[in-house]
């Protein structure tokens, strides 16, 4: 999903996967709710999957914040996805849209319409 915050476009996708009755979906989706809350997303970049993920999963733009590459069994994670990752994640897929954004500062000079020769001439007194 393409957003905006700050007046830039934002493009961030968050998938959060999921084994049917994982115990720690919920405390996961609170998580990412607050985490995308906090940083001025809308809650509508999340998409829900359940299947056979290692669970839960959170990814965004596709990768899993916990370093995995989240497609490996299915299983309860012991390594739960934690506020300071999916947050880390989530400012790095926004910083790389800032980045190319900003422009980078630049000095320009100013010559008269016909060159070098309108600039001031300068004299040294002997």
């Amino acid at each position: 999903m393409t957003t905006e915050a700050d007046g830039v476009e934002v493009r961030v996708a968050v998938e959060l996967r999921s084994v049917p009755d994982c115990p720690n979906l919920g405390p996961a989706r609170q998580e990412v709710s607050s985490a995308l809350a906090d940083l001025g997303l809308p809650q509508g970049v999340v998409t829900e999957v359940v299947g056979d993920y290692p669970s839960p999963s959170i990814l965004v733009n596709g990768v899993d914040v916990m370093g995995g590459a989240g497609d490996e069994s299915a299983a309860c994670r012991l390594d739960l996805p934690t506020e300071k990752r999916i947050r880390a994640a989530l400012r790095q897929a926004m910083g790389a849209a800032f980045k190319t954004a900003v422009p980078e500062p630049s000095v320009e000079v100013h010559l008269g319409a016909r060159g070098s020769d309108d600039l001031p001439r300068r004299h040294a007194r002997i």
